[in-house]
């Protein structure tokens, strides 16, 4: 797959090359400064092309984009699934994924040194232990619960 991609990335890369030189070409020409009469009426005059390119320069161009688009996503890495429980799962029954290769490679969790890192808070501890200093600090009546 990797290589019919690469074709079309350089199918693609070709075509757009010979359209952009057209275009160039195209717009040296004397007769290629005349520009169209509907463009007067719906461009403002900052927008408005000063060249008129032929159909089959903008053809080619659409073309060749299309071919590079399609060599683009027929060249991407496979998608990851879009459930952190099914990517989790995969990625820590895989013994390979826990071989911690170099730092930031490797080692199963992801997200596991912003878990482990210094300045962490666990809120779920500090309310553990707020809810145990407040029961056992506040006299039994209740005036002392927030």
């Amino acid at each position: 797959m990797a290589a019919i991609a690469t074709a079309i990335n350089v199918l693609g890369v070709l075509f757009l090359s010979h359209a952009v030189y057209s275009a160039y070409e195209h717009s040296l020409l004397p007769s290629a400064s005349t520009p169209s009469m509907l463009s007067h009426s719906l461009l403002p005059a900052s927008l408005d092309p000063k060249i008129t390119l032929p159909l089959d320069i903008t053809l080619e161009t659409l073309f060749s984009v299309l071919l590079l688009c399609a060599g683009m996503v027929l060249s991407c890495a496979d998608l990851k699934p879009i459930q952190w429980r099914a990517w989790a799962g995969r990625l820590e029954a895989s013994q390979e994924a826990r071989e911690v290769k170099e730092v930031g490679v490797g080692g199963g969790n992801p997200y596991q040194a912003l878990e482990e890192r210094v300045g962490f808070w666990d809120i779920s501890g500090v309310g553990k232990a707020t809810r145990g200093w407040m029961d056992g600090g506040g006299d039994k009546k209740g005036k002392g619960r927030v």
